[in-house]
């Protein structure tokens, strides 16, 4: 991904990414990406009781979750949560600086911060590097950028889907970030996606609401829905196709797009769960609701015991059965089917003779997929996660030291 364009890929947006000293060894750990104008823009963020002041902030610029904003400045390695009025005024100072350097308003600027918990921003270093930041604003170093808001992930995460609406060719390219601490309950750990779409701020921010409920909602590596939890969508209408609304013909295909690179982007979280050695894709059909059917998915995909039994490639579907009936969703055990990859292993009430090797050998690979039918109604989720590993353990047992 080097030389790869993808968030500066829409028209009428700049980015950059630096080493301003937060992280050790000269890695980057500064971002902004801004629009050349004053642009819509839709936030959703966590629902977390306890937020960062970047949070905080962004939610007092943007009130009802959308409007008009410039950009976003994120830094990665500290991320600026319970650090009382001190890091409420770091944020804004963070909003300011980056505005003052590309002449705008504070309340311009969204912040996002990503990293440990508690401790306070090195401001001397984070000032100086939004000024190198922004003195390198330009179209040729989105990797740089995917780079510098990465904490425990171990690859960038990018996804460009483009379209029509109308006669007009339009582009939505995102970043994201995300590798432990991630369940979340609203979008995901920190994502940033450019659109040149002419959109409406609502009709953006019910497109976004919609998208990250089964992308990025969807996501869990283990169960823990951090403080700092942002996505936003900007939109600088470069494209020049006719304005969506909310009641335009064009607003199902903006959405649906729109989806589509959450969508992927979610699915590289999961795959780079810390520690993580493959992809997991657990799919409930047949639930009384599709609420009851993402109860009953998140429940199997959170469970520690069916992790470590994909890492270790064991079949052992009772735990799967396990996961299902712990939950809050209504399961019966009469009426249940599992399939582990293509093989049926349950089935009303009763486990089924299958090759146990040849279910191994599908959990042993990149991607594993899951499928439980309720049997009782219409309603259907996919959960995404990982596998459980050692390495988990490591890392995090090491994070904060």
């Amino acid at each position: 991904m080097n030389n790869q364009r993808h968030i500066t890929l829409p028209e009428g947006f700049r980015a950059a990414g630096v080493a301003c000293g937060i992280k050790t060894g000269g890695k980057r750990d500064l971002a902004i990406i801004t629009a050349d104008t004053d642009t819509a823009t839709a936030i959703v963020t966590t629902r977390n009781q306890i937020v960062g002041a970047p949070i905080t902030w962004c939610r007092r610029i943007l009130p009802r979750g959308y409007g008009k904003t410039r950009g976003i400045v994120i830094n990665a390695g500290v991320s600026n949560v319970c650090t009382g009025e001190r890091g409420l005024k770091d944020a804004r100072t963070m909003a300011a600086e980056t505005a003052r350097h590309i002449g705008t308003g504070p309340e311009n600027i969204l912040v996002a911060s990503t990293g440990v918990i508690g401790q306070p921003l090195p401001m001397g270093k984070i000032k100086r590097g939004i000024a190198s930041a922004a003195r390198a604003l330009g179209r040729r170093c989105d990797s740089h950028v995917a780079e510098a808001i990465m904490t425990t992930d171990t690859r960038r995460k990018s996804a460009v889907v483009t379209s029509r609406i109308g006669a007009r060719k339009i582009t939505l390219a995102g970043i994201a970030k995300g590798s432990g601490m991630i369940a979340p309950s609203m979008a995901t750990m920190i994502s940033v996606i450019t659109t040149d779409a002419a959109i409406s701020p609502p009709a953006l921010k019910k497109a976004l609401t919609a998208a990250v409920a089964t992308s990025f909602n969807a996501v869990t590596v283990d169960s823990d829905t951090s403080t700092s939890d942002i996505v936003a969508v900007l939109a600088s209408g470069r494209a020049e196709n006719a304005r969506i609304t909310t009641a335009s013909k064009q607003y199902a295909r903006f959405a649906s797009n729109l989806k589509e690179v959450c969508a992927e982007l979610a699915r590289a979280i999961a795959a780079d769960g810390e520690g993580a050695t493959r992809l997991i894709r657990v799919t409930v059909l047949g639930a009384r609701s599709d609420r009851h059917a993402e109860v009953a998915a998140k429940s199997v995909a959170n469970s520690p015991l069916f992790k470590c039994a994909v890492h270790g490639c064991d079949p052992n579907w009772g735990r799967i059965a396990m996961a299902l009936g712990k939950s809050a969703a209504t399961v019966v055990a009469e009426k249940l089917t599992i399939r582990i990859g293509p093989t049926l292993v349950f089935k009303r009430g009763v486990p089924t003779k299958f090759n146990a090797r040849r279910v191994s050998q599908h959990l042993a690979s990149d991607e594993v997929e899951i499928v439980c039918n309720l049997g009782i109604g219409k309603g259907g989720f996919t959960a995404l996660t990982c596998d459980l590993s050692k390495d988990y353990i490591t890392i995090n047992a090491d994070y904060h030291t």
